[in-house]
């Protein structure tokens, strides 16, 4: 309960911090100014589309939220099996990482208006996402190679069951960055191109940080790491 708690705390925050950075934390009311606006500050105009996706992100990380909980209920048991590391999945995690990197300096090319570096980035976030797709197919085989199936025993059910839903949240993240890609590549309106870049980038990092919790439970670190504060709350 205190990792999930924990997890769900580190989704806010980041909610948080995203929603604070669009400007959907100001509270126009208290401002003055003879336009209404502090002085400095200029009105903000939020897309919807900004909105939607910090709602749909909040739903994503309920979602692995709820997996998480009763990944730790169920290992309570007797028929619990852990299952072993394969170290691709180490593989994967660098992939999912460049693909952030890549998209982050697309970000920036976009609102410089650099289409060519822009092009470039977007093409390197797509290659590391097939990367990490083809890469946990892999895994999969791997794990299924060791005898682990997913009516084998809860551990390797919830293997499956957890890696696959994140995979599908990665397939749709494609779409996604492929119609992003084909703004660009189209010479759409910049500031659509830079909005949807933005969107895009936002989304894979969410990715990410779910994947880094995944990777953590599976190897035992997020238990051991809520041992600890069990004990420092005893």
């Amino acid at each position: 309960m205190i990792a999930i708690l924990l997890f769900l705390a580190v989704i806010f925050l980041i909610a948080g911090w995203w929603l604070s950075r669009q400007g959907l934390m100001s509270k126009p009311w208290l401002e003055t100014g003879a336009t209404g606006l502090a002085p400095g500050r200029e009105a903000v105009n939020l897309p919807a589309s900004k909105v939607g996706l910090g709602v749909f992100l909040a739903v994503v990380g309920a979602l692995f939220a709820l997996f998480i909980s009763a990944y730790f209920m169920r290992m309570e048991l007797p028929d619990w099996r852990t299952l072993p590391m394969p170290r691709i999945l180490w593989l994967n995690t660098g992939t999912l990482v460049l693909n952030s990197i890549a998209l982050h300096f697309a970000v920036l090319a976009a609102r410089k208006g650099n289409l060519r570096a822009l092009r470039q980035d977007l093409l390197a976030g797509g290659a590391a996402a097939l990367l990490f797709l083809i890469g946990q197919g892999l895994a999969w085989d791997q794990i299924a190679a060791m005898g682990y199936f997913a009516a084998s025993n809860p551990a390797s059910n919830f293997f499956y069951l957890i890696t696959g839903v994140h995979a599908l949240h990665i397939a749709g993240g494609l779409i996604a960055l492929a119609r992003t890609s084909h703004r660009a590549w189209t010479r759409d309106n910049p500031e659509r191109v830079t909005t949807s870049t933005e969107l895009c980038t936002a989304y894979w990092h969410f990715m990410l940080a779910i994947w880094l919790v995944i990777l953590a439970l599976l190897a035992g670190w997020l238990n051991e790491f809520a041992d600890i504060c069990r004990q420092l709350l005893v």
